[in-house]
């Protein structure tokens, strides 16, 4: 067993209701901030203990009446490594760097992508001159966009950049500006999403509208372009920075993102009128169809105020391009 802990916790006994039960599935279900790979994990690992016994085994059936001693490891920094990735840089200086993230590009490393991160591109360019306040894993990082979203993302150089930025995002000064292709077409075609978002109770990967709880996030949002009401093009513009928000709002308002695998219900969603070619592509899209497309803040040093902007990538390009020309010619039709 570990020495080294960050905490001990104890269950409470186990109940009639769960007498017999996995043991990996009685502990994520009496303890909501462990998913049951982390139960596995800690209980194969021998950080689970019960009578000074330590039980090893997934499938341990729980006792009535028992209390399991569960020791949570101290969690360790593994120092990424500085890797030759090419980055697109919209603009640097002695303070920041702006990057226009491609799609595909985890921003710090995590379990199971410790390497080929924006994290590992920008220790190589930058070498020692990032921010440190971001620890080990997330120097320099000051917000962060989702693996599959692309665009814009400002970094800090040193430590003073890093607090002034980060008292923009806190107070909600940043501007920025997403857009997105969705299914159907918001109603109204423009407004103010403000609803509380939260970790799902049922799917641990997922973000959710709670009532009671969850974090204050608000979205506006306006529609652009409508493909004949089978989808949309609409700019949102973040007051908040929710994990998933503009995911989340949109599907909450019944306009799932195309290409959205975490959140689109069905991945044959219906689209009236399109031919298969287009409908292929819109239900086969491989990411969420989100794009960070406009950055602007206060530099930290001067006091000028910088605006960034990221054009289409190819990928949303060809997607609009296919839904402009299906329903143009269905309008001359």
């Amino acid at each position: 067993m570990n020495d080294n802990f960050d905490n001990i916790f104890y269950t409470q006994p186990v109940g009639e209701a769960e007498k017999a039960e996995r043991l990996d599935k009685f502990l994520a279900k009496v303890m909501p901030s462990l998913s049951r790979s982390q139960a596995q994990r800690l209980i194969v690992s021998g950080n689970v203990v019960c009578d000074d016994a330590t039980i090893a085994d997934n499938s341990f059936k729980v006792r009535v009446g028992d209390v399991y001693q569960i020791f949570i490891p101290e969690a360790t920094d593994a120092e990424p490594e500085p890797e030759n990735i090419p980055l697109d840089v919209v603009f640097e200086d002695e303070d920041l760097l702006v990057v226009n993230k491609p799609a595909g590009v985890t921003v710090h490393p995590a379990p199971g992508a410790y390497s080929g991160t924006l994290v590992n591109a920008l220790l190589y360019h930058c070498r020692d001159n990032l921010s440190g306040i971001g620890g080990v894993k997330r120097p320099g990082i000051v917000h962060r966009i989702d693996k599959d979203t692309s665009g814009l993302l400002v970094v800090a150089k040193n430590d003073l950049a890093h607090q002034g930025l980060c008292a923009q995002f806190f107070e909600h000064s940043i501007e920025r500006t997403y857009y997105a292709v969705v299914y159907g077409l918001p109603n109204p075609l423009s407004g103010r999403i403000e609803k509380n978002i939260g970790r799902s109770r049922f799917d641990r990967k997922k973000m959710a509208i709670l009532e009671n709880g969850g974090k204050f996030a608000a979205t506006n949002y306006k529609t652009l372009e409508n493909f004949n009401g089978a989808a949309a093009l609409v700019q949102c513009n973040l007051e908040t920075g929710r994990t998933h928000q503009i995911r989340v709002h949109m599907a909450s308002i019944g306009c799932n993102l195309v290409g959205d695998q975490l959140y689109v219900k069905s991945k044959k969603t219906s689209l009236k009128g399109l031919d298969n070619e287009t409908m292929e592509l819109v239900n086969h899209f491989p990411r969420q169809a989100l794009h960070a497309a406009s950055l602007g803040f206060i530099h930290p040093r001067s006091g000028k105020k910088l605006q960034f902007f990221s054009d289409f990538p190819d990928d949303i390009q060809n997607l609009l391009a296919k839904l402009r020309r299906e329903f143009s010619l269905k309008t001359k039709e």
